[in-house]
């Protein structure tokens, strides 16, 4: 399983952290976890085409998690090649509803050449490929699901979330989970910062732990991030 981060960042437009977005290969499957501002784009840079991908798994439907859902679905159609190989797209309670919307706006990401699924994971799992992939309710949207992929290895996305007991359990022993920090010290509605992170990790003992969608604070923090936190970056690849 490889681990491959696109963006690091928030709502608070930045050069130095694309928005929250991250790719996830493993036994004949891509997943890309949420597709904010200009991931389209970063996937071109890191090497990944469209083409590539077989799963979109939105966490919850703010814009900085899904605003370029709409251009990934246009290019499906209008690339060169269009796309052919089937897609599946999945989120939580609304995600049906989010679509039609979408294609209401933009009636052009109607799939022409490529046979595409959107369904609604609240509190389920499935397979894609020899992937397994596992969801939970998490506090911050009512739509907001937190994914856990397993091949072997284990690996959680928190997406945006304050402390939730469901999370602890999703990430139980994961091999690694990349969690929403979006602070090191103050509190934002509906995110984590380091205090209730620490309790989070505590509970669920992931082996790993890597914060992302960072907000500007993180720039001032002079403290010491120990094991097993690290620090998210753009660009950033975990093998395991």
């Amino acid at each position: 399983m490889k681990l491959t981060i696109l963006g690091t960042g928030s709502a608070t437009p930045s050069l130095e952290r694309g928005s929250s977005s991250y790719i996830v290969t493993a036994d004949r499957s891509t997943v890309l976890v949420d597709i904010g501002p200009a991931v389209v784009k970063r996937l071109i840079e890191y090497g990944f085409s469209i083409e590539d991908i077989d799963v979109i798994a939105l966490t919850h439907f703010h814009v900085d998690h899904t605003a370029d859902l709409a251009s990934f679905l246009f290019a499906c159609n209008y690339g060169v090649p269009p796309r052919e190989k089937p897609l599946l797209i999945v989120g939580g309670k609304g995600i049906h509803k989010f679509y039609r919307g979408l294609k209401g706006v933009y009636p052009w990401i109607q799939p022409k050449s490529y046979g595409l699924t959107v369904r609604s994971l609240p509190r389920s799992s499935i397979r894609v490929g020899g992937l397994t992939m596992k969801t939970a309710h998490v506090t911050h949207n009512p739509e907001s699901t937190a994914f856990r992929l397993e091949a072997g290895a284990s690996l959680v996305f928190s997406g945006d979330t304050d402390y939730s007991k469901n999370l602890a359990r999703l990430a139980s022993t994961a091999d690694l989970l990349v969690v929403d920090c979006s602070c090191p010290e103050r509190k934002i509605k509906g995110h984590l910062n380091l205090a209730l992170l620490d309790r989070l990790v505590r509970e669920a003992k992931p082996k790993r732990v890597i914060l992302s969608h960072l907000y500007p604070d993180w720039e001032d923090f002079r403290g010491v991030l120990h094991p097993p936190y690290l620090l998210g970056e753009d660009g950033l690849e975990v093998e395991f």
